[in-house]
């Protein structure tokens, strides 16, 4: 039988349609994090999918490996981003794109209770950052499936960004999300393997879901005769898929610390010591920093950028997070990530707030500590 389509128009909630406008005009300096926030919610509709699955195998689907796809098409302008995770019911997808109250992370947070809560390891608020992808996009296409519901009950969502968006029902045999976005005039240099190997590389690398994408090769002409050199697709990581400073110190060797200062740094130079600490309870977060061999070239400068990443659940949100490291620290190399750090509709401003304080304090006093034991010894 056919899909009944059931194709309707709709308007965004105010409040949308300002984060809209904000996103287009304020956030395309820096454009780029487009990818990094629609990774975010791959990688976070498939950490939900394996929270359900704990209680309902059959989420399944007898699918394959958990993964992120990435993907472009030079001559359609394109670039879609794909995840096999839990997926979006039709309605789910008028409350989480829609509308920002009802992000459905945030409600999906609320129905969990005690140790659950724990497990879930979700990730941000999905919605919000969503639509950071009218930035580059002129017209935006999402494609889902709720894990668990008929091929027939999909949902497509399409938008190009200015007050209205067009929903219907549709087939779709996978379960999971694909957003697709048509590119404005302008972004083509988006539409190159490297490119977006390299953003990927710069805020997704130690997501712990495999990114994959298309990796082209040729094929070899036959001996004797020419013939075109057609491109053949096939999938690779381009991640590393596994945040080095999650892991139990017992479980990490010495030279894979140093090789991470080396990535980190751009250090050929072994670091002079290191400090890798994890606070648990009501405040989560982890540290690992570097104190390095030889003073940085422009440690006199004040107006540098810090050399601490952070990270919000494995997520890269920014270099140089001065709010959390003070300036007279500014030599310091390495990460803080935090498990329930807020951040602003952006996510490049930190809030003010008890918990910047308290991982600042306690930073300060490990790191104080360290060069205390080194002046002794």
């Amino acid at each position: 039988m056919p899909v009944e389509t059931h194709k309707e128009t709709l308007g965004f909630q105010a409040e949308v349609s300002q984060l809209l406008n904000l996103m287009i005009h304020s956030l395309y300096s820096n454009k780029e994090i487009f990818l990094r926030e629609l990774i975010s919610n791959a990688s976070d509709a498939i950490d939900r999918l394996r929270f359900a699955m704990q209680s309902d195998e059959s989420l399944h689907e007898n699918a394959a490996e958990l993964e992120i796809h990435v993907s472009f098409d030079q001559a359609a302008r394109t670039i879609t981003v794909s995840d096999n995770g839990i997926g979006m019911a039709r309605d789910e997808v008028v409350q989480q794109i829609g509308t920002i109250a009802k992000s459905g992370t945030r409600e999906f947070l609320h129905s969990l209770t005690g140790d659950q809560q724990r497990d879930a390891n979700l990730i941000g608020q999905f919605g919000v950052g969503f639509y950071s992808a009218f930035v580059v996009a002129e017209r935006v296409t999402l494609t889902t499936r709720k894990a668990g519901l008929a091929t027939s009950e999909g949902a497509r969502w399409e938008s190009n960004g200015e007050g209205e968006y067009t929903l219907e029902t549709v087939e779709k045999t996978t379960r999971g999300t694909e957003v697709t976005l048509h590119l404005r005039e302008g972004e083509d240099e988006l539409l190159n393997n490297y490119r977006l190997r390299s953003i990927i590389r710069k805020y997704s690398d130690h997501i712990t879901v495999p990114i994959m994408m298309p990796v082209e090769k040729e094929h070899e002409e036959k001996e004797g005769e020419e013939q075109e050199q057609e491109p053949i697709s096939a999938d690779e990581r381009v991640n590393q898929a596994s945040a080095l400073w999650v892991r139990p110190k017992n479980q990490i060797p010495h030279e894979e610390y140093i090789e991470f200062y080396k990535y980190l740094a751009y250090d050929n130079e072994e670091p002079l010591s290191y400090l890798h600490s994890r606070m648990e309870g009501t405040q989560e977060y982890i540290l690992l920093l570097y104190i390095p061999a030889t003073a940085p070239y422009d440690l006199w400068n004040r107006e540098r950028r810090h050399g601490v990443k952070l990270y919000v659940r494995r997520v890269f949100i920014m270099d140089g997070a001065e709010e959390l490291i003070p300036g007279y620290l500014r030599f310091l190399r390495g990460v803080i990530d935090s498990n329930d750090l807020p951040l602003n509709v952006s996510r490049e401003i930190l809030q003010q707030n008890r918990l910047i304080e308290a991982i600042r304090t306690n930073t300060v006093k490990k790191v104080l500590g360290q060069l205390s034991d080194l002046a002794k010894k």
